[in-house]
């Protein structure tokens, strides 16, 4: 079980949500093999999807490195042993990151005339 055993890093999560996402995480680890990474995080990820809608990222694993941007209230870093979870929320869908880069590229095009 996880219960004690999660080490908290780095959070910004009320602390209802950041207890849920320690017990999502802890059912994920008992559903899958700690070795099924992509399982973990799948099972995270769409368990967070259904409470709190769509745009949740999940990253399970023992070696990995980020740069990430989230929505303020929806990070949160930890480990349990030597497995890393990383979960947070994008704060944009992708039809607005893709409109505001091609606005960005007109932009850019425009000044360069």
């Amino acid at each position: 079980m996880l219960k004690g055993k999660a080490v908290v890093r780095e959070t910004d999560m009320p602390k209802v949500m950041h207890n849920h996402v320690l017990e999502l995480a802890c059912q994920a680890l008992d559903l899958h093999e700690v070795s099924d990474c992509q399982s973990i995080a799948y099972y995270i990820k769409q368990k967070l999807d259904e409470v709190y809608g769509p745009a949740w990222n999940c990253v399970v694993g023992k070696d990995f490195g980020s740069c990430i941007a989230h929505l303020c209230g929806s990070f949160i870093f930890f480990h349990v042993e030597m497995m890393e979870f990383l979960i947070f929320k994008d704060g944009k869908n992708f039809s607005e990151s893709r409109d505001e880069a091609v606005g960005v590229l007109q932009k850019a095009r425009n000044t360069d005339s």
